[in-house]
C-alpha cells in the first residue's frame, strides 16, 4: 500500500469531517429561523420530491435508520411531515411533507440562496461546479467500496 495514498484518504477523512460540521453549523443558522433544525431540514428536504420510506431515506444520507426515524417522528408531531401507505411494503409507511413542512423549507430559501452565492463568490463559479462534482464522485467511490454491512472491506493479500 502507497503511504502517499494513505496519507491522502487520512487527509481526505479530516477534511470531510471537518466540512461536515461546518455545513452542520451553516445550516443551523439557516435553519433556524424557519423553526427548524438542520436535522430535520434535512430530512424534510429528502422527501420533497417524493415520499420515501425511513429507511430510504437514511440510505440516501448515509445515516442510520434509527437517527432518521427519531427526526421523522418529530416531524410528523410537528405537523411538518405525515406517514402514508406505501404500497410496495405494507409496514413500511412512506414520510411526506405538508404543507406546512413544505412552507417551512420555502422559508429556507432566501438564506440559502443567499449564502449559495456567497460560496460561489468565494470560490469561484467553474470552480464551485468541479467541486460538486470531485465531491459526488468521492462519494460515489466510497459507496462502491463500502461492504454490506457498511464497514471497509478487509485487505487483500496480493
Amino acid at each position: 500500500m502507497s503511504t502517499e495514498n494513505q496519507e491522502r484518504f487520512g487527509r481526505t477523512a479530516i477534511g470531510v469531517f471537518r466540512l461536515n460540521g461546518r455545513f452542520l453549523s451553516v445550516a443551523e443558522q439557516l435553519a433556524g429561523p424557519a423553526g427548524l433544525t438542520a436535522a430535520r431540514w434535512q430530512v424534510l428536504d429528502a422527501v420533497l420530491t417524493e415520499p420515501l420510506p425511513v429507511s430510504g431515506i437514511a440510505r440516501s444520507m448515509g445515516l442510520t435508520r434509527q437517527s432518521v426515524q427519531r427526526i421523522a417522528d418529530l416531524l410528523v408531531d410537528q405537523g411538518l411531515a405525515e406517514h402514508v401507505a406505501n404500497p410496495a411494503h405494507r409496514r413500511a409507511k412512506l414520510l411526506r411533507p405538508t404543507a406546512q413542512g413544505r412552507a417551512a423549507v420555502s422559508r429556507l430559501d432566501p438564506a440559502h440562496g443567499e449564502f449559495a452565492q456567497r460560496l460561489a463568490q468565494e470560490l469561484g463559479e467553474e470552480e464551485f461546479a468541479r467541486t460538486v462534482q470531485v465531491l459526488e464522485r468521492l462519494s460515489a467511490a466510497m459507496d462502491a467500496l463500502a461492504s454490506p454491512s457498511g464497514t471497509p472491506p478487509e485487505s487483500s493479500a496480493d
